[in-house]
């Protein structure tokens, strides 16, 4: 039979006033120390406070775009240089192309940009319109009046004129001595170009196309009547040259306006 030995310090067996001997005094002082060690320990561990679960952001669900709009704006890629789709996210809903009722005294088949607006209308009959909408360059608001539309012209060249060629000199390079910046997708003029006459006077005022889909129904720091590609596209083809053209803005001008409340109509 094997017995557990130990040995002990005899001062640690004396004994202490109150009874009880030193050693099992500071056995029980370690015991109560080793409790309360413990204890802070399991309420640390079970008050710290909860760190909340991130939260993952809310994403804008993306706008809905009606059918008809994604077929009027889709991609053209049997163009001389292909077009791309309108990201119409870009573009407010009433600046596209839509057919409304229209009151005038103008002709079928005038054109009629109205500049505070950002529309241009294509007066039809029974009293519609195709209407376009339309971002608008410096020029675009310098001249109002009548003219015609002297001259039609697929993918365009352009040719700055000498007063921005002034303000940005860059410009240079694209001068009427150097030929003019040739057709393409970064053109200013875009895939389609109006030019305006009065008599046998070229206005210098335009209606074109953009690669700047994005700035219809804005004003912007050049150009005259600039519209979306796709549209430019669809008016050229409505529209035949010595067109009547009137750009509102003179208050002596027969009224025209767009019927309120009238529910627009899919472009046909």
């Amino acid at each position: 039979m094997t017995t557990d030995t130990f040995e002990t310090n005899a001062a640690d067996a004396a004994p202490v006033p109150g009874g009880g001997s030193a050693l099992s005094r500071r056995r029980f002082l370690v015991g109560v120390a080793g409790l309360g060690t413990l204890g802070v320990s399991g309420c640390v561990s079970t008050q710290q406070a909860a760190v909340p679960a991130a939260v993952a952001p809310v994403k804008k669900a993306p706008p809905v775009i009606d059918s008809n709009a994604l077929a009027l704006y889709g991609p053209l890629p049997n163009e001389k240089f292909p077009i791309a789709a309108i990201d119409l996210t870009k573009v407010p809903s009433k600046f596209y192309r839509q057919q409304v009722d229209y009151v005038t005294e103008e002709p079928v088949g005038t054109l009629v940009v109205d500049t505070d607006n950002f529309y241009l209308y294509l007066v039809q009959p029974d009293g519609k319109a195709m209407r376009y909408g339309v971002g608008l360059g410096r020029a675009g608001f310098t001249w109002a009046g009548r003219g015609r539309i002297g001259w039609k012209q697929e993918w365009p060249k352009w040719t700055p004129p000498d007063e921005m060629i002034a303000r940005q000199p860059s410009l240079a390079r694209w001068g009427a001595d150097r030929g003019g910046m040739p057709p393409g997708l970064t053109n200013p003029l875009g895939s389609r170009a109006l030019y305006v006459f009065q008599g046998k006077v070229d206005t210098l005022y335009r209606v074109h196309g953009t690669p700047e889909y994005w700035t219809v129904g804005k004003a912007v720091s050049s150009g005259c009547v600039r519209l979306m590609n796709q549209d430019i596209i669809d008016l050229y083809e409505r529209v035949p040259s010595q067109s009547p053209i009137l750009v509102l803005g003179d208050p002596t001008q027969p009224h025209s306006h767009e019927v309120a409340g009238s529910a627009p109509q899919a472009a046909g």
